[in-house]
């Protein structure tokens, strides 16, 4: 646990250093972010963090293995679904990603839509944000027999599973953001045995 979360901390920190010694010298950002109508890259943006893996269950809180979590995602360039802003506000950005658990423990593979929202932009400047994911994920874990389930281990019941995430976010500048994270994995019980994994972290992102 002390391992991962000096992993998530360190994110954290890179991207304070980035911040201004005050808020007076915070750079002014051009009402925020605001993705081109024409996007320069098929890539909307980059992220890259760490995560503990489920504390309150067998993969985060038995001893004998690392619980920390590294992972990545690429987040593609909205599709142009309508001409109205209002309308293409609600597009999604199509995502994917992976995390690598460090002790051998379940690690995965995801794919889905990522929904952005800016909050209370009038007085924040845009700079504050949530982000909410949805889609499925395909996962190296114990699918077997609960009776049966390796030490260290959930029982997860079945692969792919269904993939829910939330962000808070924060944009250092025009290009850098810093979100703190939470995701869920499960089965939504359609298979046998639905643990799932439950996991908490923060990402350090790129927006192009």
């Amino acid at each position: 646990m002390i391992a991962a979360l000096r992993t998530c901390t360190a994110i954290l920190l890179i991207g304070a250093a980035i911040l201004p010694a005050t808020a007076a010298d915070a750079p002014a950002l051009p009402a925020a972010y605001v993705a081109p109508a024409q996007p320069l890259s098929i890539v909307s943006e980059v992220r890259i963090g760490g995560a503990v893996q489920d504390p309150g269950s067998a993969e985060g809180k038995l001893p004998g293995f690392s619980k920390a979590n590294v992972n990545g995602e690429i987040l593609f360039a909205k599709p142009q679904i309508s001409a109205d802003p209002f309308w293409q506000a609600f597009v999604p950005r199509p995502t994917v990603g992976g995390s690598y658990n460090t002790g051998g423990r379940t690690s995965y593979a995801y794919l889905g839509a990522t929904w952005t929202v800016e909050i209370f932009p009038e007085t924040l400047g845009r700079r504050v944000f949530l982000d909410g994911f949805f889609g499925g994920a395909a996962h190296n874990g114990y699918t077997g027999p609960k009776a049966e389930t390796p030490y260290g281990f959930n029982t997860l019941g079945c692969s792919p599973m269904f993939r829910e995430a939330a962000a808070l976010g924060y944009r250092l500048t025009e290009h850098w953001s810093v979100m703190a994270t939470v995701e869920h994995m499960s089965n939504a019980g359609l298979c046998a045995n639905n643990r799932g994994l439950t996991n908490f972290g923060g990402k350090l992102g790129y927006t192009f």
